[in-house]
């Protein structure tokens, strides 16, 4: 879990399991349809990532999904949205559950995404960067027909660089204004991150993409945390410069991704809201759960096709999501839309 340290500046614990499912297996994980299981958070900007790259690509057969509830405690993620409150599959109540069949003297951040390896219980990987590249790369025969290719080899330096400093100034970024413990770490936080915004948007606003004519993997990583930007850092990590919807460019940079099959059909802004009012009892103590903000903007004409580009390059859309993955329509921009 994610603390406020009075004095200091936030630090992740990036100390993941880096095992890797690969085709060949190298690391004693061989691909294989149906055999691993991939836990997801909706509420979790890093999970929704491995949520939308599986959607985009169709995988949802080869690797199926676990979705864990939007709260947890120091015990890990609970699976209490399913019946008993056990995952069905796995047959556990908490995730803390199969790290420890990994490693019973685990110590480190129970995070997701985290791919278990069913016939065993344990957690191969909770490595979320490599997660979704190896989706691409390694999960390839297993692909849908018409799956883009969203880490296509001739822009693959450039993409890296993207995602590098859109990881460090944004993605962590945010979680660094949040959980800052004094002004000084906060102020740097926040400077920085509106800075790499500022410069985002400069580049956004004759591109309709950050890399290439298509979606690639460094549009899925920024948009995860634009979408929760209004309804959770603005307020809630004090990130209140501007709103999302007061930045015309990524406000509608962000809508476009929102808009196209695979993005915003996996938002549950019920998740994400519950998540960081509940979990987050350091910053927000009184437990209360925000109404707002409006949603009904995400479905809004977001103006980007004049800029050119091919969403999905020489790929279709994905069809519907499976009925258990559906998010609920009442934590969606159409409730807003239509009361």
């Amino acid at each position: 879990m994610n603390y406020v340290t009075r004095g200091k500046e936030y630090s992740r614990d990036d100390r993941y399991l880096t095992t890797r499912i690969t085709a060949d297996g190298r690391d004693g994980y061989p691909v294989e349809p149906g055999r691993y299981r991939l836990v997801v958070s909706r509420a979790c900007p890093w999970a929704s990532r491995a949520v939308i790259v599986r959607r985009l690509l169709g995988l949802e057969e080869a690797l199926p999904m676990a979705i864990a509830g939007p709260t947890h405690d120091e015990r890990s993620w609970r699976f209490d949205l399913d019946p008993g409150g056990r995952d069905p599959v796995l047959g556990i109540e908490r995730l803390r559950e199969a790290y420890l069949a990994r490693d019973p003297g685990y110590a480190r951040g129970i995070t997701v995404p985290a791919i278990v390896d069913v016939p065993t219980g344990q957690v191969v990987t909770n490595d979320f960067p490599q997660v979704t590249i190896d989706m691409s790369l390694e999960w390839k025969p297993y692909h849908r027909g018409g799956a883009p290719a969203l880490y296509p080899p001739a822009l693959r330096q450039e993409i890296d660089a993207v995602n590098e400093v859109v990881y460090q100034d944004v993605n962590n970024g945010v979680y660094r204004a949040g959980f800052a413990g004094s002004q000084e770490s906060y102020a740097a936080a926040y400077e920085r991150l509106f800075r790499r915004l500022d410069l985002l948007s400069a580049r956004l606003e004759g591109a309709r993409y950050l890399v290439g004519e298509t979606i690639t993997e460094a549009d899925v990583r920024l948009f995860t945390t634009l979408v929760r930007f209004d309804a959770v850092y603005h307020g809630h990590f004090k990130c209140n410069r501007q709103k999302l919807s007061e930045m015309p460019v990524l406000w509608a940079y962000a809508r476009d991704l929102f808009q196209t099959p695979g993005f915003g059909d996996t938002v549950d802004f019920d998740h994400i809201k519950s998540h960081y009012f509940l979990v987050h009892d350091d910053i927000n103590p009184t437990g209360i759960v925000p109404l707002g903000p409006d949603l009904s903007g995400w479905l809004a004409p977001h103006g980007r096709a004049a800029l050119g580009g091919r969403p999905l390059g020489d790929g279709t859309p994905p069809g519907p999501a499976p009925a258990p993955e559906t998010v609920p329509p009442a934590h969606t921009p159409l409730a807003a839309a239509t009361s």
